[in-house]
């Protein structure tokens, strides 16, 4: 297997040291800079602060309680921060349609009909120029309660990420917030045409739309009574689902609580926009936007642009997009172009699943980070459960290694199982190791999902949707993170000494990935070399070494959850050269507890590492300079 190396960051800052005792950095101003990697807290911000404990399957807000913007307090914060986080990704902000009745604050009712549990998925937007009214404490000053949210968290040292759904709004889309001047989507709308370019939505001309036939016993709000619960919803002509269902009664398996955005893309597929040349993939935003000044494009386009100029202007710092390859490429080149002429530091994310169009989403789409789900997740996934072989990971490597700064590492999100649901690992401990290698593997960014620090399993029962991921569309609990929150006082006063350890296993690998400089630098897979020319090392270990001009590396981890392994780890004599060290003994610094007391041991050109590997163990060694040898 050939050695496989990124490319060393453009700029390599001062690195910074660890400390063993306490992980915690002290937020000494809210410039949010550090000389390491990037680390994203997806928090569902609903659930966050919530500290009922009722959890009532489809339970109203008043039953099972809600989370506020304002839980989010400057305490709140610093403990996220003091996790090792850089962004927090406050999911479910933008107003979605929900069963709550919000009416005496002039916000009109949804029908249960459409809507995805009783509290609504955060991925069906009824309005995208205010937020969710469940989050505010006084819903009339929603907004303004967004807005005190973002400068706490800029002053807490945090960046502010929101999604925005470019693919879908949801079927009872309103805009009633929509600035003066700018028109929602549809409401110019010709809807004897199934298509039109300068139609929002597609339609079905000459069929209403057909709430679909429930299947296996379900019903809406769980066949709990409710006024506007019967079996209908008055769409006339419908629309396209968000799927791309064209079906006037989608089936109960399609997104029938959304409706799909018309992007100039024909029904046969064809565009209706000037596309972008190949060789843009090879130029700078500035490009870009250049190339877009002149072009006459559709109607979503510019109204998802001063969407998205909207929520900057208010401070949001970046987006999630949510399903990005469901709408053309040319687009994000658009968007994205505009955005960063306006901020240049915006974070922006996208949900892409295809590998084949990794490339053209990066480049042509110019998105700085995509998800790396189908790639490292999966691997990882695999090699949790036990059937998966970590001589897979330098694949993967190897493959992505042209972007391999622009693929973001998770092990858990709001759509992906639980950690400890016993479909995924049955036990948070087995995600250690990934963790480690997710987290120290290349230069980009490392996303965590709130209660995935306490081991939070997923397994409450809430409505809509099986246990084994948190529910997103109902009002509930989170158990374990609830005992973190401990009455709001978020210091994990009720948690397990389990739970406390876990966090703060979380809470020193992270601080220590924001720190370090290696792991901006280059990347070396030494695990082939070692099945190689260690006997006893084995495909549930797997090693690898990052280095930069001020520090280096050497990480291992143990996916096993019951074998120890006790081996001499190789380090190939190249690099031992490359670092300039002699025949002798180079005491190495554990970063993770500092309880561990190695050496590298040079002899012949060639280094070893007496290795004791317990189940589950990792370890991150610091190697000396040459100037501190």
């Amino acid at each position: 297997m050939k050695t496989v190396c990124a490319v060393l960051a453009t700029l390599i800052l001062t690195s910074c040291g660890q400390n063993k005792k306490s992980p915690q950095i002290e937020i000494l101003n809210t410039s949010m800079k550090t000389s390491g990697k990037v680390v994203v807290y997806q928090v569902f911000t609903r659930l966050f602060g919530n500290t009922n404990t009722t959890n009532t399957p489809w339970g109203t807000l008043e039953e099972n309680g809600v989370g506020k913007f304002a839980d989010f307090t400057p305490l709140a914060l610093k403990e996220i921060r003091n996790l090792g986080v850089t962004h927090i990704w406050y999911t479910g902000v933008p107003h979605h349609a929900l069963v709550t009745d919000y009416t005496a604050y002039g916000i009109s009712n949804d029908d249960p009909d459409v809507i995805k549990g009783r509290a609504g998925s955060p991925y069906a937007v009824k309005d995208y120029y205010n937020v969710n009214p469940d989050l505010a404490v006084n819903p009339g000053k929603r907004l303004e309660e967004f807005r005190l949210l973002i400068e706490r968290t800029h002053q807490a040292g945090m960046k502010v990420l929101i999604d925005i759904v470019p693919n879908h709004v949801a079927r009872n889309y309103e805009g009633s917030s929509t600035p003066e001047g700018r028109v929602p989507f549809g409401a110019n709308d010709n809807t004897d045409l199934e298509y039109s370019r300068d139609n929002d939505f597609y339609y079905i001309p000459g069929q209403a739309f057909q709430v679909p036939e429930w299947k296996e016993g379900y019903r809406p709000l769980g066949g709990i009574p409710h006024p506007m619960s019967d079996n209908a919803f008055s769409e006339n002509p419908a629309k396209w689902t968000g799927n791309g269902s064209r079906l006037a009664r989608p089936d109960a398996n399609d997104w029938y609580e959304t409706v799909k955005l018309n992007y100039g893309v024909r029904p046969d597929g064809s565009y209706d926009f000037a596309l972008l040349p190949q060789e843009y993939a090879q130029m700078e935003y500035t490009r870009h936007f250049e190339f877009w000044a002149d072009k006459d494009v559709p109607g979503t386009w510019k109204k998802f642009k001063d969407i998205a100029l909207f929520w900057l202007d208010l401070g949001v710092d970046g987006f999630r997009y949510d399903m990005a390859e469901m709408v053309p490429v040319e687009f994000w080149s658009y968007l994205n172009s505009h955005i960063k002429m306006k901020n240049p530091e915006a974070f922006l994310l996208a949900e892409v699943y295809n590998p084949e169009r990794y490339r053209d989403y990066i480049h042509r789409g110019k998105m700085d980070y995509l998800y790396d789900k189908v790639e490292l997740y999966d691997s990882l996934k695999h090699i949790i459960k036990g059937y998966g072989w970590t001589d897979h990971i330098p694949v993967v490597q190897d493959g992505l290694k042209d972007i391999e700064h622009h693929m973001l590492h998770f092990l858990e999100n709001h759509d992906e199982q639980r950690l400890p649901s016993a479909e995924f690992a049955g036990d948070a401990l087995k995600g250690k190791p990934a963790m480690v290698v997710s987290a120290t593997l290349s230069t980009a960014p490392t996303m965590i999902y709130f209660g995935q620090e306490v081991g939070e399993p997923g397994a409450e029962n809430a409505g809509f949707g099986a246990p084994s991921r948190t529910s997103i569309f109902d009002y509930t609990g989170v158990p374990h993170f609830q005992r973190w929150v401990n009455d709001k006082k978020f210091d994990g006063g009720q948690s397990a000494p389990s739970e406390k350890a876990l966090r703060d296993f979380y809470s020193r690998l992270l601080n220590f990935t924001i720190q370090s400089e290696a792991l901006m630098g280059a990347y070396e897979d030494i695990h082939y070399y070692n099945k190689e020319h260690t006997p006893t090392y084995d495909h549930r270990v797997y090693s690898f070494v990052r280095w930069s001009a001020g520090e280096r590396l050497i990480i291992l981890s143990n996916f096993d959850s019951e074998k120890s392994y006790s081996f001499s780890l190789k380090i190939p004599p190249h690099l031992i050269e490359a670092w300039g060290f002699q025949t002798g003994e180079y005491p190495l610094e554990e970063m993770l507890y500092g309880d561990v007391k190695a050496v590298l041991e040079v002899t012949g050109g060639r280094g070893a590492i007496a290795v004791n590997l317990a189940p589950l163990q990792s370890f991150i060694f610091k190697a000396p300079l040459e100037k501190e040898l």
